[in-house]
């Protein structure tokens, strides 16, 4: 991005932002009548200027949401910038924007914009926090991928080479021949991105910073599976191809071109500079091993979970309340008749079971498919009884692609944009179908789609944009948790044991990550041992298991959000149930939870406090 263009995107901020604002800031700046709404409108406006310098920043975004139109048209021709010098420049904004958001004074400001500032001023300390170490790919800054930071700027589930095919089918919308163009531009952006990402490896590899030799064999192998492929079967070339045959201009014929003279070459280039780091690489799987690492795997665990947990005291919380899980699967595997052995180790064996397993090839994988959309359209039944305000929800079921399917996580999703025409997508991984045994996919639809991700992501669309634009790891990750809960207080598994079990596996398996993934980063754990604890103790796949340990080791912290989130949506369930009494509605404390949009841990807490107390007032 040219000096030029920055300027113009920042003197336009102003401009936009009015755009931006929410109903109660506008009818602020219209009447002015007390100190709090001129307040709470000088900060609605400042934000929506930040929104628009955040989108600038990370122009995936803008495509993502639906929102590269009008003014923001041009963000559709650009990617964000992977270079060093496009991430320090990105840090100096971060650092800019979180000193103007630290001279707010919060007590100034109503309940709804003091919560708006102190979700941008948190998210934007942690990126702070996170872009002053001198590696990795910090990503809190592009709502895209934001669930995620790493060590290393490139993996098998981080980087260009894995995000950017997939964004550019799935979210780059191409309707006429500007937007074809403008996904020129963006594949001319890409191949720029992985130089950059080069560089990054270069760089980093050069003070210590070098992936797992597992992580780099995984990659290397994804790598070397695209570039054995013909040009115009590389998902960039064979999207636009499929999406442009009836328009003029030959876009396909010039995909093709931009791949093969720049794409390419840089993709291989990468592939040298990884081959260099898998010579000087080892086995040692935790980021202890890193210049910095304990304090890096702080900040990660800061990063994913919004609280100052050490890593001791997560790692009990998930032995502790492992136990209490695996003592109720204990009860339901012997009303199976299955009595013999740990929890693990029979639900090993039933998910061998060939009652619950579809074929493992891809008519199975269209049974799962078809399966998924069944539970989805039955939960859809059952949501108004557990919410007084109900949004769309529209979602597509996708299979991970292919050529990144062995290095990306089980499944994982994204809402739609904010106007509705573009979908959510809920992703699953079907590298081998026994990873989906048939008890384990209502809990994941549940988890992924709804009431899971795609239903809160909506949300946040009627709040402020920079709160479409920020998310906090352990509430999405926690809400998500507890929408699995939903499914099953909503009867879901009623008269269905298995499902139960396969609910009650998910959530365990979320207690085991706690324990892996401190175990690998701060108790110098290996990954044969993080593998194995993980499948015997849970009765995972070794299939799956292996491939979200490596989750771990590439996006340390990442995976504690899950269970530390839905903990504490539980216990602050559990606290207003008491504090109300009768005056309990299970419907309306659902509501401000999800209403509120993503918030740090600490931030929610204060939101259901308010809550509570409106209740007991009114």
């Amino acid at each position: 991005m040219t000096t030029t263009r920055r300027d113009l995107l920042a003197a336009g901020a102003s401009a936009l932002a009015l755009s931006a604002l929410p109903a109660r800031a506008l009818a602020a700046t219209g009447t002015a009548t007390g100190a709090a709404t001129e307040a709470d409108a000088r900060a609605e406006a400042l934000l929506a200027q930040m929104a628009e310098a955040m989108l600038a920043d990370a122009p995936e975004t803008a495509s993502g949401l639906g929102i590269d139109t009008g003014a923001r048209a041009p963000l559709k021709a650009r990617l964000g910038d992977k270079s060093p010098a496009g991430q320090a420049r990105i840090a100096a904004h971060v650092r800019d924007r979180l000193a103007r958001l630290r001279a707010i004074r919060l007590d100034t400001l109503s309940p709804a914009t003091r919560t708006d500032v102190e979700v941008a001023r948190t998210s934007h300390e942690l990126a702070a926090d996170g872009f002053a170490f001198p590696f990795g790919d910090m990503a809190m800054m592009n709502s895209n991928w934001s669930y995620r930071n790493s060590p290393y700027a490139v993996a098998q589930n981080t980087g260009s080479f894995v995000e950017t095919p997939d964004f550019l089918d799935s979210n780059h919308k191409i309707e006429n021949g500007a937007d074809a163009d403008a996904y020129l531009a963006r594949l001319e952006a890409y191949a720029a991105n992985l130089d950059g990402e080069t560089q990054r490896l270069r760089h980093d590899a050069g003070i210590g910073v070098i992936a797992p030799a597992f992580l780099l064999d995984k990659t290397l192998a994804q790598m070397a599976r695209v570039q054995g492929q013909p040009v115009d079967q590389w998902v960039p070339v064979a999207s636009i191809a499929r999406r442009t045959q009836d328009m003029a201009g030959d876009h396909a014929a010039r995909a093709a071109a931009i791949v093969r003279d720049k794409v390419a070459p840089a993709l291989t280039r990468q592939v040298a500079e990884l081959q260099r780091h898998r010579a000087a690489a080892t086995m040692d799987a935790g980021v202890w091993k890193l210049p910095q690492g304990e304090e890096y795997y702080a900040w990660a665990l800061r990063a994913g979970t919004t609280t100052r947990m050490t890593p001791d005291e997560v790692h009990a919380l998930g032995l502790d309340q492992l136990a209490a899980l695996q003592s109720e699967m204990d009860g339901l595997l012997k009303g199976l008749g299955m009595s013999k052995g740990t929890v693990g180790e029979r639900m090993t064996a039933m998910g061998k079971d060939p009652r619950y397993l579809f074929p493992n090839d891809n008519a199975g994988r269209a049974q799962i498919l078809s399966y998924i959309d069944g539970r989805l359209a039955d939960i859809r039944t059952r949501l108004p009884r557990a919410f007084a305000t109900l949004v769309p929800a529209k979602l597509i079921v996708k299979r991970v692609p292919v050529e990144i399917e062995a290095g990306a996580p089980g499944a994982y999703a994204g809402a739609g944009s904010i106007d509705g025409s573009v979908p959510g997508n809920y992703y699953i991984n079907l590298r081998d179908t026994s990873i989906w045994p048939r008890y384990s996919l209502p809990t994941l639809c549940y988890h992924e789609g709804i009431p899971g991700h795609i239903w809160q992501g909506e949300y946040t669309y009627k709040l402020p944009l920079i709160r479409s634009l920020l998310a906090f790891n352990a509430y999405s990750e926690g809400w998500a948790l507890y929408a699995e809960q939903l499914g099953d207080e909503l009867g879901a598994y009623d008269g269905d044991v298995a499902g139960r079990l396969g609910y009650l596996q998910s959530i365990a398996y979320r207690c085991c990550r706690l324990v892996v993934d401190t175990g690998l980063h701060a108790k110098r754990w290996t990954r044969d041992h993080a593998i194995q604890w993980f499948a015997s103790t849970n009765g995972s796949t070794l299939e799956d298991v292996q491939a979200e340990v490596d989750r771990y080791c590439a996006w340390p912290g990442q995976a504690c959000g899950y269970k530390v989130g839905h903990g504490e949506i539980v216990r602050l369930r559990d606290m207003a149930k008491t504090a109300l009494g009768p005056k309990f509605d299970f419907r309306l404390f659902n509501d401000a939870v999800v209403k509120g949009g993503g918030v740090p841990m600490t931030v929610l807490a204060d939101n259901v406090d308010a809550w509570v107390k409106e209740r007991q007032a009114g």
